[in-house]
């Protein structure tokens, strides 16, 4: 266990719960939120935070919890990292907002700068700035209309692609995202995804499974574009098999379709490269970032092919928030941290001692399905041994009984079978070996 100062404030790594968990005022709290915010918001872990720095958040009521969800991939530079606060306090104190679109400024310049030279490819590049990783998307999705001047949208089994209404279309899971929020944006198409775990198709197999089916029922000569996530997410961190994303990827090459990686979680060195699609050795026409962008400010970006980027006319893009100046400096301020820290190689640090823990589990519990992922990515699918089904009221009940211990872990996948890891890459291995001894503990009392 380490302590780490910011600002003055020392808030030491490691857990220490003094109530139970949800102490009093966080219960008081909850009971206030019942009555002013919508019942349709709901949260993972029933506390209020107070404070929070590196691997750790501390409510109200001064437990002290090990976060092993970065805020759902935001937080990857650690909580109020350093350099983040230092740089949109310098900012707030010179502007908060003008809007790029009235009076534009060099921060979002330079944030565009950044990225066309992370993102993968060696081709000219533009940047265009939003506010959400949903925006984004729907933003690439413009873009790959106004260039193609074709309408269809095909995304794949399992994806999740945001919350508005364009963006829900594209996303797979019924419950709770889409219920009752139709009718849904039209021509978008869905395609299977390369499941090694449960399809047993390898990448060519699967991508020749897929491809079929959209030349079936949609026709390259109408596609705009293919959106897909790397990696997927909320979908349950499914790595697909190996040559399925690059042979999407001549396909669409060959048939003038705008291949759109959607990075918003895989993205900022989470996965142990600056961006997931360089572990596939693809390159994405247009690449939609968010999350870990800028260190817990809202921001969001498309960059590509700088061809489909300008094809919009003027006017066409933007929006009043976009690229808002403090998340600017943060976001220079983050990549700065990423870069400096190299936080890809902890990443990969994160991943070994995750795949460690629960392979060596795994030989004792057959529940332990898969495990999989890359860098501070990581998921563990439960299931019925007997069957192999998902089993998604075992996985519910580990994360239960981790938050009463004071461990924030996230749940996802299409069964709801699935705990997923994305911790800060700052996190110390001592501290991310408690939280996953908490949880492996779990899985045994289950």
């Amino acid at each position: 266990m380490s302590d780490i100062t910011a600002r003055g404030a020392q808030i030491t790594q490691a857990r220490n719960l003094v109530t139970s968990i949800p102490g009093p005022r966080s219960q008081e709290l909850m009971a206030r939120k019942r009555q002013a915010v919508s019942s349709a918001i709901g949260t993972t872990m029933p506390v209020f935070a107070e404070a929070a720095f590196g691997g750790v958040i501390v409510d109200v009521d001064g437990n002290t919890l090990i976060d092993l969800g970065s805020g759902i991939a935001v937080t990857g530079v650690g909580n109020a990292a350093p350099r983040v606060v230092e740089a949109v306090t310098a900012q707030v104190n010179a502007f908060t907002h003008t809007c790029f679109m009235v009076t534009p400024y060099d921060g979002y310049v330079a944030v565009a700068e950044k990225l066309n030279a992370l993102t993968p490819g060696t081709f000219e590049k533009r940047s265009a700035l939003f506010n959400s990783g949903s925006e984004a998307v729907e933003n690439a999705v413009k873009i790959a209309r106004s260039y193609t001047k074709k309408n269809a949208v095909v995304a794949f089994d399992h994806a999740y692609h945001g919350r508005t209404n364009l963006t829900l279309a594209l996303t797979a899971k019924n419950l709770p995202y889409k219920s009752g929020f139709g009718p849904f944006a039209s021509e978008i198409y869905r395609a299977p995804m390369s499941y090694p775990f449960r399809d047993g198709l390898s990448g060519p197999e699967a991508a020749a499974r897929a491809i079929s089916q959209i030349e079936k029922q949609v026709g390259a000569e109408n596609l705009a574009a293919i959106i897909i996530e790397p990696i997927q997410g909320e979908g349950g961190f499914i790595v697909p098999a190996e040559g399925f994303l690059n042979a999407l990827v001549d396909w669409a090459r060959a048939n003038n379709v705008v291949f759109i990686a959607d990075e918003v979680q895989t993205g900022f060195a989470r996965t142990g490269a600056m961006f997931a699609s360089e572990h596939f050795g693809i390159e994405p026409d247009l690449v939609v970032t968010a999350k870990g962008i800028a260190g817990g400010l809202p921001l969001s970006a498309v960059t590509g092919r700088a061809e489909l980027m300008d094809a919009p006319q003027t006017g066409g893009l933007g929006g009043t928030y976009g690229g808002n100046p403090l998340a600017c400096a943060a976001a220079l301020a983050t990549i700065e941290t990423y870069e400096a820290e190299d936080l890809a190689a902890e990443a990969r640090r994160i991943e070994s001692q995750i795949r460690e823990a629960f392979t060596a589990a795994q030989r004792e519990d057959a529940r332990i399905g898969d495990i999989r992922g890359h860098g501070a990515m990581m998921a563990i699918e439960f299931i019925n041994p007997e069957t192999g089904d998902p089993d998604g009221a075992l996985t519910g009940k580990i994360a239960a009984a981790a938050h009463a211990q004071g461990v924030i872990v996230l749940t996802c996948g299409t069964y709801g079978n699935i705990i997923r890891f994305l911790p800060p890459l700052t996190i110390g291995a001592d501290l991310l070996n408690e939280g996953l001894s908490v949880v492996l503990n779990a899985l045994a009392a289950a």
